[in-house]
């Protein structure tokens, strides 16, 4: 079969969590950043997002992480998560997924025992460290960009579950952390359907009722996910983030599980040196640890150093093609979820 025009994917997934890597093929996105970029995908053209986000092509339980050139001189390549609702600027299960497939296809050469790695994203750099052994990429740890506190214990009333309170964090977008008992739910697979209704049903709140705007991120001013929390008896954070139109995490969440660090670290129950396993809905496991504390935009803020491994497991060629009837994609609500309606 002959493709005049095609693109190539590298299959990964992180903790079962489908991040895959599209490493050649997609046009270029105008941008002087890659936050330009992003805010393109997202305000201008969003094509390529949707068409490999989007049935008949993917399914509601996967990203896409689009590969660029870097935009600023001491990166070794920009990614740009693309999901079915938008582009977002950073995932840390994505930035696994991206830095195992780089260095296992040998797009960035691997040395062992470790290799440096530094991604540039809408988010800001980030240095990624892979332990490398025998051409596999046994691990990566991630040092993400600040993460902070916006609002604590904030209290909101809701048809379904009366009032209740949330955190919201940025930890590379922002989030509204839940304790999960306030919903009568526990964080366990059997519960997955109901926890993404009503995370988005709390999204949707949330949108009308709580503003964010980063302080040095222009675009980056909405909350992203909803993510639901509990503690387990070895200490552990149960994590799961819902995302649009309905679906939850498979990952125990890097950007949440540095939001969630966030947190602690404003509540003083987390210091400089200490870490946190964040542990998923099926029992896949990060380790979150706080690296130093800084300042954003007047916000005290911790460094966060996320840990855990990705997989490539296949390659994928997508073709574009002119005839194509569903080159926008669509989506259908026996998959995605009754929300499917909130996908642009």
């Amino acid at each position: 079969m002959h493709f005049e025009k095609s693109l190539d994917l590298l299959l990964v997934h992180c903790q079962g969590e489908l991040g895959h890597v599209l490493v050649g093929g997609a046009p270029d996105i105008p941008g002087a950043t890659m936050l330009d970029k992003m805010n393109h995908i997202n305000m201008v053209d969003d094509s390529l997002r949707r068409f490999v986000t989007f049935e008949p092509r993917a399914n509601v339980a996967m990203s896409v992480n689009l590969i660029t050139a870097p935009t600023r001189p001491d990166a070794d390549a920009g990614f740009i998560v693309l999901q079915a609702d938008r582009a977002h600027p950073m995932s840390g299960s994505n930035c696994i997924c991206v830095v195992t497939a780089l260095l296992e296809s040998g797009r960035v050469t691997m040395q062992e025992p470790e290799t440096l790695v530094r991604l540039d994203t809408p988010a800001g750099l980030i240095v990624a460290r892979a332990r490398c052994e025998n051409g596999r990429c046994l691990s990566v740890s991630l040092d993400n960009v600040p993460s902070f506190a916006e609002l604590l214990d904030h209290e909101i009333d809701t048809p379904a579950w009366g009032r209740i309170k949330v955190d919201i964090a940025f930890g590379g977008v922002y989030y509204a952390l839940v304790d999960v008992g306030q919903i009568g739910l526990t964080i366990a697979p059997e519960n997955a359907r109901a926890l993404a209704e009503a995370g988005i049903e709390l999204k949707q709140l949330l949108a009308e009722r709580v503003k964010v705007q980063h302080p040095t991120l222009p675009g980056v001013d909405e909350i992203a996910y909803v993510m639901f929390r509990d503690r387990e008896p070895d200490g552990a954070v149960r994590t799961c983030t819902t995302l649009q139109p309905g679906r939850v995490d498979r990952s125990p969440c890097g950007t949440g599980s540095s939001a969630n660090l966030a947190t602690l670290f404003a509540r003083g129950e987390v210091s400089v040196g200490d870490a946190r396993i964040s542990r998923s809905i099926i029992g896949g496991e990060f380790r979150a640890e706080a690296i130093g504390e800084t300042e954003i935009g007047g916000r005290r803020a911790v460094l966060p150093r996320i840990t855990g491994r990705g997989y490539v497991y296949g390659r994928s060629q997508l073709r574009l093609d002119a005839d194509d009837p569903f080159a926008t994609g669509f989506a259908l609500s026996d998959t995605w979820g009754p929300q499917v309606g909130l996908l642009k």
